[in-house]
């Protein structure tokens, strides 16, 4: 269990982080609300000085939870950037692309490569080493 000492120098720590905590009124609630990023704490209340006066008791509070390990695993839970990736997909390692250009081409000569695509790219590097 964390000591109060542990938990007043996290506090200190998290509102040097927050700085001026400057409240908002929110049409949507009709309340004062603050609320920063760093910390997944928000405080609403009747004027501007009473949030100013709250949010760091909820702050303490919350802190005092995440040292005594009592947070849900979602809440401050980080992720690594990676979306869908899954393990083993992509190209495996080690194996190279060939390099390719965008080209537009007339529609005739694009018809032809496309109505014969096994020996169509051969064909033409064949022409190219002819011609140079």
């Amino acid at each position: 269990m964390a000591s109060k000492k542990e938990i007043e120098q996290h506090l200190k720590i998290a509102l040097d982080e927050v700085g001026e905590i400057k409240p908002w009124f929110d049409k949507s609630v009709d309340a004062w609300v603050f609320g920063h990023p760093a910390y997944p704490v928000e405080y609403a209340g009747d004027s501007r000085k009473d949030v100013i006066k709250g949010y760091p008791l909820y702050l303490k509070e919350f802190i005092k939870q995440r040292l005594n390990n009592n947070l849900a695993p979602f809440v401050e839970k980080k992720t690594k950037g990676h979306g869908g990736k899954r393990i083993g997909s992509g190209r495996p390692k080690g194996s190279i692309k060939e390099l390719k250009k965008r080209l537009y081409l007339p529609t005739d000569l694009v018809d032809w490569f496309q109505q014969h695509p096994s020996e169509s790219i051969s064909s033409v590097r064949r022409l190219i080493a002819r011609h140079r």
